[in-house]
């Protein structure tokens, strides 16, 4: 199938060039094979995907209650696989530029109370630990969620935290956020 080249040189371009992160790669790679899928044996090619093409999909998976969030993650990759063929001269026209997606699902933050905080914080110390575990465990435990709660770090860039990311002069740390970007 012609549109397959096409999906490995896009997704190579996003890994080597953009340096995207795995989960977006695996987004954007999930988005193409999912909308391949559903289209079945009417897939030609990607040529032939029109606007109303995209509208049928979209309106199957508002149809299959898909959250707001993930029907725009999935035409965040087709949009970007789209525009991505465009510029590359291997389409002359981006359809999806003619579908609208619906808004994205905007909700409060769930902020939780100084005192579930202190509980938090506390529970290390309430578990018993095994004959094999140090002493140390639960001032870990402690440490680590005390720089999860009060730095603002994502989940992924606190697990991937290490000892050089330390400024112990400065008393700060260091290290690559969402994008590839450092922050500190």
């Amino acid at each position: 199938m012609r549109g397959e080249s096409w999906q490995d040189e896009f997704l190579d371009f996003l890994r080597v060039e953009k340096r995207v992160s795995k989960n977006t790669l695996s987004n954007y790679s999930l988005a193409l094979n999912e909308f391949v899928n559903w289209m079945g044996d009417k897939f030609e090619n990607w040529e032939a995907c029109d606007a109303d093409v995209f509208r049928d999909y979209l309106f199957d998976l508002m149809k299959r209650d898909y959250a707001r969030n993930t029907v725009r993650l999935r035409f965040a990759g087709l949009r970007s696989f789209f525009s991505f063929c465009k510029k590359n001269k291997k389409l002359e026209h981006n359809p999806l530029e003619e579908v609208q997606l619906p808004k994205a699902e905007r909700s409060l933050p769930v902020v939780i109370t100084q005192k579930q905080i202190i509980q938090l914080l506390e529970a290390p110390h309430t578990v018993k630990l095994s004959k094999q575990a140090p002493d140390w465990l639960p001032y870990r435990d402690v440490a680590i969620m005390e720089l999860f709660y009060s730095s603002g770090l994502r989940l992924a860039e606190l697990v991937s935290l290490e000892v050089k990311d330390v400024n112990w002069v400065e008393g700060g740390l260091r290290f690559v956020g969402k994008g590839n970007k450092e922050r500190q």
